[in-house]
């Protein structure tokens, strides 16, 4: 048996230890705020695109967690509590609105729940007086869930600048170690950054993906949105597909049975430009093609050399045309019987064999006198 015991006196005038087996297990059902979608008192990331209904998914979880219904109608809650809401972009009127919605999607009463949203025009985090004013109002409410809504809105510095973003983080991690809730930050991707892993393409410091315990993200596909969820300590989820359902009054947000198929893949730019090309039996000059193709000079130039040099395009002085293998390619036939007879061992065949082999036509369209150049061997 391991008689090991934490030195006496190694907290009196440095940081309290505790041997890691003394240490509190938690009971599994408070693992979790929000069931698979949030972590019990974690902090983190709400990330998407602009207009992918992240303030939607934020207020529903701000339901979930003051009445204890499902989140997304899908998600079981396993801790219920008041909730702290600053919608820095939304006027009050729209807040009330979408919360009203999502209470009747959720069949819950709304005017029952404790809700709570901070009604002051502006909260900037890297203020001091604001920090305390906003660590007043949750030591007063005591909030199980906080959701601050957006990032870009709650403060003045520089979001590519981990010396600037940091300090931000670790206040908002202080609220929550001392005042064990969970904290919600809604924040934005970069453009164009569909192709990265979600978490690397937020806006900003990598300190803010690294900063999540639970980090969800919304993206576009289709008609759907795509759910995404990240943990720090838990197995995460991709392509849950949810959307915007409008069954007035509840529009909320909602899981789909089915995720949306894929999107077809586009064409190759030059493959663009034959298609264009097979739409007219004349030539077509380069300022038409430009047009049909939706493509820059330049662009349609470069990969007309390209099917040039491919043999697949002709050019005159009336424009680009297919050659006419490439509209309609030739296919290579066989005849009935084999071509010619058994050899003799000896890699020759009789000279009428050949004589009936330089008789037909290699390919479907040929004529005889395009094979009269194939004289019979002779033996």
């Amino acid at each position: 048996m391991n008689n090991l015991t934490t030195p006496k006196g190694l907290d009196a005038g440095g940081l309290p230890v505790s041997r890691a087996f003394e240490l509190a297990p938690d009971a599994k059902e408070r693992q979790w705020l929000i069931e698979d979608l949030w972590a019990e008192q974690a902090v983190g990331i709400l990330g998407g695109e602009p207009k992918c209904c992240k303030s939607f998914l934020a207020l529903d979880m701000a339901v979930s967690v003051a009445s204890g219904m499902p989140c997304l109608r899908r998600f079981p809650v396993r801790r219920t509590g008041a909730v702290l809401i600053f919608p820095a972009e939304d006027s009050h009127g729209t807040v009330r609105q979408r919360l009203e919605g999502i209470c009747a999607a959720a069949n819950t009463p709304f005017d029952m729940l404790p809700l709570y949203v901070i009604t002051a025009p502006r909260l900037l985090l890297d203020l001091p007086q604001d920090r305390q004013r906003l660590h007043e109002t949750v030591a007063s409410l005591r909030p199980a869930l906080l959701v601050l809504d957006p990032f870009i809105r709650l403060h003045n510095a520089d979001e590519n600048a981990s010396r600037e973003v940091a300090p931000l983080l670790g206040y908002l991690r202080e609220l929550q170690r001392e005042f064990q809730l969970a904290v919600t930050l809604v924040h934005h991707v970069r453009k164009r950054s569909g192709k990265d892993r979600p978490g690397q393409a937020l806006r900003g410091s990598s300190d803010l993906h690294g900063w999540g315990d639970s980090n969800l993200y919304l993206r576009r596909k289709n008609s759907h949105l795509i759910l995404s969820v990240e943990h720090r300590a838990a197995p995460g989820s991709e392509n849950i597909a949810v959307k915007l359902l409008d069954q007035t009054p509840a529009l909320a947000l909602a899981v789909c049975d089915a995720p949306p198929a894929d999107e077809p893949q586009a064409l190759p730019v030059t493959e663009r430009i034959v298609q264009a090309l097979k739409q007219s039996d004349q030539p077509i000059s380069v300022q038409k093609l430009r047009k049909l193709c939706a493509m820059r000079t330049a662009t349609l130039c470069e990969n007309l050399n390209i099917l040039r040099n491919q043999g697949r395009v002709l050019h005159d002085i009336n424009g680009y045309s297919l050659a006419q293998t490439a509209k309609t390619a030739s296919r290579i036939t066989f005849p009935d019987t084999p071509i010619g007879g058994a050899g003799n061992g000896n890699g020759k065949r009789q000279a009428a064999d050949h004589a009936s082999v330089s008789q037909l036509p290699l390919f479907s369209g040929e004529t005889q006198a395009g094979s009269a150049g194939t004289q019979p061997a002779q033996g």
